[in-house]
């Protein structure tokens, strides 16, 4: 199928129509959103649990920074091996293990052994506590990969970038989520019962049972399902979230271009990436965006705002509470984000969101520079640029970043790519999350975000040369592009 056949196959399809299947499709983006809600909350969590958990169970600095960092890494290679597994064994179905992942991870954190004394270390109490981490991670990376995925797969090309998008509004809900959580609870029972932050973490056990038994009743990817040559199956899901007309046209260009793969006998996932020059290229530029997106350092803020907020000058306890407002402007610029997901298109997004982040880092690095330590307007000034900082990442990159990777890549390799790329972006975050508190202590404010700040200039210069462009194009034909290379020459058909 040529470029030229693919605008015309979009351009041919029925218009969308209100109805039964639109709800169905909204009912099965929430419980799939239920991922991206664990996502944000097991990584928001220790925002406010590290403190209470250390003291009961004789943790030092060092080993604290472990437990911290064991989720981020094993969240890299849940990432990577998340998207092959869901590759061969089906979105959903991942889905469903992920849930029990979660879950089990989560009991085994909340019953991690104290030492014969509270406050003493045990190292089997340790032990366990990391392989719950870890488990969690294993299950967080995996959502990050499969979840986006699942979604773009069953949204209709006009509204994907919407319906892909609520996953990244339900991670920053689930961090907010966690905040608030904490902040509650530490004020209600810090102080009065002991082990508060084993109910931090045990809450996060409720979305995961909602988790799995919600994906009990949802449909296999139709696409997923049309790659395996289930083509029955694949319509009728899809007449369950399109209309009956709608679902005939989808099934038959799906099969169109799975029919054609078939006769070429083309190699598929990393076979096929190994031997074609535009598949090597869209997975580097796959690194390359999610690498960009955790090195504007938001992760970090999620993770340590209260330290950067301390630095500036706040006391814990203010900073504690002035934290939330992160969660908080993160989920208005999400709702804003998912608003203009299908009116802008991504690159655009992506060059605003870059633009407006580098110059708030420079104005933090500013700010600190030339407000002295004592001043009572510095940490005033610093938590508003923080807080712009934010809302900047959340309306124009995060939501835009996960969807253009759930987009980009053929269906033959799809869970492999958006797995290789996020598995580098998880990395990333990993490293920084080790070493940002460090780096913060040791050059200050002003030093770690005029670093962000260069860091903002070379990725902008990435986005505008290398980024190829995804909104308005049906799955089908953006597959067709991205394997031949046009989709770095020809402009997408966006339909108004």
């Amino acid at each position: 199928m040529s470029s030229a056949q693919s605008a015309s196959a979009e351009s041919s399809l029925p218009p969308l129509s209100p109805g039964p299947h639109a709800k169905r499709l909204g009912l099965i983006s929430i419980v799939a959103c239920f991922g991206g809600l664990l996502f944000g909350y097991d990584t928001g969590v220790a925002n406010g649990a590290e403190g209470p958990m250390a003291a009961e169970l004789g943790l030092n600095l060092l080993q604290i920074g472990v437990v911290i960092s064991s989720l981020v890494f094993a969240a890299a290679i849940g990432a990577l091996v998340g998207g092959q597994i869901a590759d061969v064994w089906g979105r959903r179905k991942t889905i469903i293990m992920l849930a029990v992942l979660f879950f089990a991870g989560s009991l085994l954190v909340v019953f991690s052994p104290a030492g014969p004394e509270l406050g003493t270390f045990s190292p089997f109490g340790y032990s366990m506590l990391i392989a719950g981490r870890i488990m969690l991670g294993l299950a967080v990376g995996g959502a990050s990969t499969v979840v986006p995925v699942y979604l773009a797969e069953l949204a209709p090309y006009e509204i994907r970038g919407s319906i892909t998008g609520r996953n990244e509004l339900a991670i920053v809900s689930g961090q907010l989520a966690a905040f608030v959580m904490n902040a509650i609870i530490g004020t209600v029972l810090g102080g009065t019962v002991d082990g508060i932050w084993r109910i931090m973490f045990a809450i996060c056990a409720l979305p995961a049972l909602a988790l799995f038994f919600g994906m009990l009743r949802m449909p296999e990817s139709p696409r997923w399902l049309v790659e395996k040559r289930r083509y029955a199956e694949a319509l009728r899901v899809l007449k369950t979230v399109r209309s009956p007309e709608r679902a005939l046209a989808e099934v038959h260009e799906i099969e169109i271009v799975a029919d054609e793969e078939k006769l070429a006998n083309k190699p598929v996932g990393i076979k096929a990436v190994l031997k074609n020059k535009w598949l090597m290229r869209i997975i580097a530029i796959g690194i390359g965006v999610s690498m960009t997106q955790q090195l504007t350092g938001i992760n970090s803020i999620m993770y340590y705002g209260t330290r950067v907020l301390e630095e500036s000058g706040m006391s814990e306890q203010q900073a504690v509470l002035a934290n939330i407002a992160f969660g908080v402007v993160a989920v208005i610029g999400g709702i804003i984000a998912l608003r203009n997901m299908d009116r802008m298109d991504r690159r655009k997004t992506f060059l605003i969101g870059l633009s407006l982040t580098t110059t708030c880092h420079l104005l933090v690095a500013i700010a600190g520079m030339l407000l002295p330590v004592g001043s009572p307007i510095r940490p005033v000034v610093i938590l508003i640029l923080v807080v712009a900082f934010v809302m900047s990442m959340q309306t124009f990159l995060n939501v835009a970043v996960w969807v253009w990777l759930a987009e980009i890549f053929p269906l033959h390799m799809r869970g492999l790519g958006i797995g290789i790329s996020v598995f580098f972006g998880w990395t990333t975050n990993g490293v920084l999350a080790l070493f940002f508190p460090s780096l913060v202590s040791g050059i200050g404010i002003t030093g770690s975000f005029f670093i962000f700040a260069g860091i903002g200039v070379l990725a902008l210069f990435f986005v505008a040369t290398q980024v190829p462009e995804t909104r308005g194009r049906s799955l089908e034909a953006l597959e067709e592009d991205v394997s031949t290379g046009a989709i770095y020459h020809v402009k997408p058909v966006v339909n108004a």
